[in-house]
């Protein structure tokens, strides 16, 4: 195979299927993967509608499971093999890598990742295609158990990670601790933390959003679920260990501050795109909390992340609202829901 079809983002709601030249192994670490389910990011959904103002064009699709196609002599997967490519690229060798920093691997530009080439300046391709070259491909790929279906492994590299780092590692050092998520804009992820807070036992898991089908969503997890109603001029009613920030809106920033008890501690796994965002840090200073943001260590989490799902203690599965073909992803990339799903 010399060229191969690839979907490319052209701008908001334009994308189209190209050929392109296809991948060829370079190292004996490399692999070839046939991509077999992508699944849409939350992040994907705002390029395709130009709510975040990625310009094209670049490859698309950054979620994904796919085959070996072809390994290199120091690849340990047989082709055939079933995978998971984390959706940022790291080696595993690095002085970051070995820290669990693999969303800043010293191999790679920064933000190096498949499908995002907008936001990592370098296009290495995307899920959305025949094939898709893997390097470090030992450290990159990870096997998929038997009893966990491609189309739930498919998200588990970023969105599921995503929201399983805003719970897992607070709730390791203060087990049964009480949990609130605020959702909205990073819609998926936000309800992964409310089903990871689930799975690792916290003592209450509360989750608030607007939207009525993201609710229902978060009550099939197990959490008990409210209106957010920050138009409404709502006010925190209850202080939280734990709470994480998915609305990407800074009222909703403040009232996740505000909603964090003393000595707590808050993630934050929204996207601000604004240049300044206002945030009372004054309320964040006299309670002592502790703020996270930034991007998910992908490979460094998604061993633990498979793990909970293969035992069966985490299931996302709720939150996927459609599953369709490849054949429909142009069209349906801007389609409202948390979670679709699309098979080859």
């Amino acid at each position: 195979m010399t060229t191969m079809q690839q979907m490319t983002f052209v701008q908001p709601g334009q994308f189209e299927w190209r050929e392109v030249p296809a991948p060829t192994l370079l190292a004996a670490t490399d692999a070839l993967v046939r991509p077999l389910v992508v699944a849409r990011c939350d992040l994907d959904l705002h390029i395709a509608t130009g709510f975040v103002p990625f310009k094209g064009p670049f490859a698309f699709g950054h979620e994904m499971v796919g085959e070996v196609i072809a390994a290199g002599d120091q690849v340990p997967f047989a082709p055939g093999t079933r995978v998971i490519v984390p959706f940022q690229l790291s080696c595993g060798r690095c002085a970051n890598c070995r820290r669990g920093w693999t969303n800043s691997c010293t191999a790679f530009p920064p933000g190096a990742a498949y499908g995002l080439a907008a936001g990592g300046k370098t296009d290495f391709g995307g899920g959305f295609a025949d094939l898709v070259h893997v390097p470090f491909a030992d450290h990159m790929l990870v096997p998929v158990p038997d009893n966990v279906a491609s189309e739930v492994a498919c998200n588990l590299s970023d969105n599921v990670a995503d929201g399983w780092r805003g719970v897992a590692g607070p709730l390791a050092e203060r087990p049964g601790a009480t949990v609130l998520v605020v959702g909205g804009k990073a819609q998926s992820v936000g309800l992964y933390a409310a089903a990871a807070a689930v799975a690792l036992g916290a003592g209450a898991v509360t989750y608030l959003d607007d939207d009525a089908n993201r609710r229902a969503a978060a009550e099939a997890l197990g959490a008990k679920a409210e209106p957010l109603a920050l138009g409404e001029g709502r006010r925190p009613s209850s202080q939280y260990e734990i709470v994480v920030e998915a609305a990407g809106d800074p009222r909703a920033l403040a009232f996740a501050i505000q909603s964090t008890a003393p000595n707590g501690v808050l993630t934050v796994v929204s996207m601000y795109f604004d240049p300044a965002t206002p945030v009372p840090l004054t309320n964040a200073y006299y309670k002592g909390i502790t703020v996270h943001t930034g991007r998910v260590q992908s490979s460094a989490l998604l061993h633990d992340v498979l793990g909970c799902v293969s035992c069966g203690k985490l299931h996302p599965q709720p939150v996927t609202h459609r599953v369709t073909s490849f054949s429909e992803a142009a069209e349906a990339m801007t389609e409202a829901g948390p979670k679709l799903i699309f098979v080859r």
